[in-house]
């Protein structure tokens, strides 16, 4: 549980996450920034909701604040977005959580979204955005957007777009699919304590 901070409103708000690594992947200049950018522009043109940049890694070189902070100063003056500053991954995950709709490039803030009922569009760079969508969708498709695909400003948007339509199938399946995946996990975790003999 997390204290909101004004301007988050709870369950009408869309999470925006991005890193400098993946746009270090990117196949056209600043192609990734354009595509965030614009489907910042959309949300407040076509919804009601508001935006939370939210960062998960903040450390020099590869810090998710200069892009988000980027964002942040160039749609300020709508009055529907804030930037969220870093804080420990509890509390990150806590307003994850509170989110409607999250768009994540790191791996830890799309499984903070996943592991909280949260409908996530992936902006991924790895195979391992891809393998974990397919873990819990049976296909990466629609849920993974590779970052080197973006050719055009509109498509991050289009895909944001998909997912909007489609959120209440997605939140329904990730409320019945999570229990037993987490449950999953904390037994791997019983395993590896069983191997090492804590």
């Amino acid at each position: 549980e997390v204290k909101l901070p004004n301007g988050f409103k709870k369950g009408e708000t869309v999470g925006i996450n991005i890193s400098p690594l993946i746009q270090r992947y990117e196949s056209k200049e600043n192609i990734t920034y354009e595509n965030y950018s614009n489907l910042v522009n959309q949300i407040i043109k076509n919804t009601n909701f508001n935006i939370a940049l939210i960062p998960h890694v903040v450390k020099e070189g590869n810090s998710d604040l200069e892009p988000l902070s980027r964002l942040y100063k160039e749609y300020q003056g709508t009055g529907r977005i804030i930037l969220i500053q870093d804080n420990n991954c509890m509390v990150l995950k806590g307003y994850i959580s509170k989110c409607r709709l999250f768009v994540a490039a790191r791996t830890h803030a799309s499984i903070a979204a996943y592991s909280t009922c949260v409908p996530t569009l992936v902006v991924g760079y790895s195979v391992k955005a891809k393998g974990i969508a397919t873990d819990i969708f049976g296909t990466d498709k629609n849920y993974v957007l590779p970052v080197q695909s973006l050719q055009d400003r509109n498509d991050l948007a289009k895909a944001f777009k998909w997912l909007y339509e489609h959120e209440n199938d997605i939140r329904k399946h990730l409320h019945g699919f999570m229990p037993s995946y987490i449950e999953k996990a904390w037994q791997a975790g019983d395993e590896v304590s069983k191997l090492i003999g804590d």
